[in-house]
């Protein structure tokens, strides 16, 4: 499937974190995915694409800013998260 790229920012160990990448891997969705668990330059970029995110997980569609687990969540149940996934 082409779509957007995708981009899930993490931490170790987060529950959050592992139920949106299980969305993402049953819907088959390529994303990649960037570890903050020690900060570091990727922590940073979170920061700026997304100020005042303090929490993980981050998911980016595009340039889109979906927010976290329960917003991605959220997206699959109203039926807009294919829809975004295909533009």
């Amino acid at each position: 499937m082409s779509h957007p790229p995708v981009v899930i920012y993490t931490k170790f160990g987060c529950g959050y974190c592992f139920r949106a990448k299980r969305l993402l891997d049953q819907k088959g969705v390529d994303y990649t995915e960037h570890d903050i668990t020690m900060g570091g330059p990727k922590r940073s970029e979170m920061l700026e694409r997304a100020p005042g995110a303090m929490t993980v997980p981050q998911i980016f569609i595009g340039d889109i800013h979906v927010g976290g687990s329960d917003d991605l969540h959220a997206l699959e149940r109203e039926g807009k998260l294919d829809a975004m996934l295909e533009a």
